[in-house]
């Protein structure tokens, strides 16, 4: 489709919405929006994603925010969709499905995954979304992990800094499906990571940021679970005793069971899905490395 035969209005209840660039619209009428259905974004976690996002909004006929849909370009060929947002008074009014069409239009990659709520999981299977995977939302206040083994010789853990950006892109890239540079380069602004170096190769990294209610563990990409828990419990240890949370696809193994003894029981489930086969995640053959943790539903 088109987009010149894009609607730009969608006639709601006696009432026209009209469509608007999210990158024009005040943060405050964002942060309300995701407010009115539960969910724990701050300014601050709306302006991460106006960063590296692009977007639009539905307003009404005095500017309220009622609706809001975003994608996110993860290379030339493959993008994330999220802020899915609808307010209790429009669901199941159209709006949704409004702003999905338009931001498909707009990002025009083959390959794009979101995650979906139970919700919306029936809009998104009709424009084309197969299910995955689930996506266990594990937070809590975290208990203080166990201390772990001794490093292995040969194995150093250490904090992340800018010259290790193309390392992490690497390593990430195979597991995420895509290279994320710009996405990867902004959580190095906000974020504290930590990198396994076996001599000069990454085996894994994580990274830690504020995020809703406190901190946010994510992502984490490992070859192995070990290696995962590893690079995580020093996040663990640096918050325990505060809010914190871990988005994982793991819900057994050593990964899981380490989130779990740390007091961060599953709050929430949302399912993966994608477009196509090609958009999923990397599955871990020949050795690469997997996602252990996301950076966010909207961001993968």
């Amino acid at each position: 489709m088109m987009d010149s035969e894009l609607p730009r209005t969608l006639n709601v209840e006696n009432f026209e919405m009209r469509i608007a660039d999210v990158a024009n619209v005040e943060i405050s009428q964002l942060q309300a929006l995701s407010i009115s259905v539960g969910w724990p974004h701050r300014a601050a976690d709306w302006q991460h994603l106006l960063d590296i996002g692009k977007g639009y909004v539905a307003l009404d006929e005095i500017g309220r925010v009622g609706a809001s849909a975003m994608w996110f370009p993860h290379g030339e060929d493959f993008a994330t969709f999220g802020m899915l947002v609808t307010s209790p008074r429009l669901q199941a009014n159209g709006a949704a499905k409004w702003l999905m069409t338009r931001i498909m239009a707009d990002c025009g990659h083959d390959r794009t995954r979101l995650n979906s709520t139970r919700e919306a999981r029936r809009l998104y299977m009709s424009l084309g979304f197969i299910p995955k995977g689930t996506v266990y939302q594990c937070q809590g206040t975290a208990l203080a992990p166990a201390p772990l083994a001794p490093i292995e010789a040969g194995l150093a853990l250490r904090r992340l800094d800018r010259a290790d950006l193309d390392a992490v892109i690497d390593l990430d890239a195979p597991a995420f499906g895509s290279a994320r540079r710009q996405h990867l380069l902004r959580l190095f602004d906000s974020s504290i990571g930590y990198g396994l170096y076996e001599g000069q190769r990454l085996r894994a990294y994580s990274m830690r940021r504020r995020f809703g209610r406190g901190h946010v563990v994510g992502p984490v990409v490992a070859t192995c679970d070990a290696d995962a828990v590893r690079v995580a419990h020093p996040h663990v240890v640096a918050h325990a005793g505060g809010f914190l949370r871990i988005d994982t696809h793991f819900d057994t193994g050593a990964f899981a069971r380490f989130v779990q003894q740390c007091g961060l029981t599953v709050h929430n489930t949302v399912k993966t899905m994608v477009t196509q086969e090609a958009a999923s995640y990397g599955t871990g053959q020949n050795g690469a490395a997997v996602v252990y943790a996301l950076a966010s539903h909207s961001l993968g």
